[in-house]
């Protein structure tokens, strides 16, 4: 997993800083989406950290919320970069998109514990998709020049073909579901491509 890159006044946490951190952040995903009001000390004991140190990090719910989402969110769009490095640009795009499908169902399973944070006293904003959008755009500017998708799609069309994606029920069995919404989004990007 990667660790979330810190703003440039903050020190770097240390190498088990970190990784209390992220086991923080992994529990959390876990625990919120079963239960939107899952007591922090609860999530605190099973990622195997003090109260103080849980406080340290996040020093309420909302804070916990909102950086489970923009950390996930990260997770998918620094894997555009991995993939592509690794895979030809339309199996590259095509695994991205099973990555979003997993962020889309765990953003839903969060949704719940989403709403109640922004609409606490204080409403901190709710993250909005830039990164996946910014990650989107080099996935199909390579796709679009090795000749496999169309020409033209851009990051915005991209995702409202996949908004579909947020549509499905996280808590049944929507993995086939998101394959074949994805597959259908990737066939349409791949007409009237040009013969590589």
């Amino acid at each position: 997993m990667q660790s979330r890159a810190r703003p440039k006044n903050e020190q770097p946490l240390r190498p088990d800083a970190q990784r209390n951190r992220e086991r923080i952040l992994d529990v959390a995903l876990s625990e919120l989406t079963r239960c939107p009001e899952a007591p922090l000390s609860a999530i605190a004991k099973k990622a195997g950290v003090g109260q103080g140190t849980f406080y340290r990090n996040f020093p309420n719910r909302e804070a916990l919320v909102l950086e489970v989402y923009r950390h996930e969110m990260e997770q998918v769009a620094e894997s555009a970069s991995r993939l592509l490095e690794t895979r030809a640009p339309d199996r590259a795009l095509r695994e991205w998109m099973d990555d979003l499908g997993r962020f889309a169902m765990a953003k839903a399973g969060l949704a719940d514990a989403i709403r109640k944070a922004i609409s606490a006293p204080g409403k901190p904003a709710k993250p909005g998709h830039p990164p996946v959008a910014s990650a989107a755009e080099p996935l199909l500017r390579a796709a679009e020049e090795a000749g496999s998708i169309r020409p033209g799609v851009g990051a915005e069309d991209f995702l409202l073909a996949i908004a579909g994606l947020w549509q499905i029920d996280p808590q049944g069995d929507w993995q086939p579901r998101a394959a074949r919404l994805l597959d259908l989004v990737m066939d349409g990007l791949r007409a009237g491509a040009p013969d590589p």
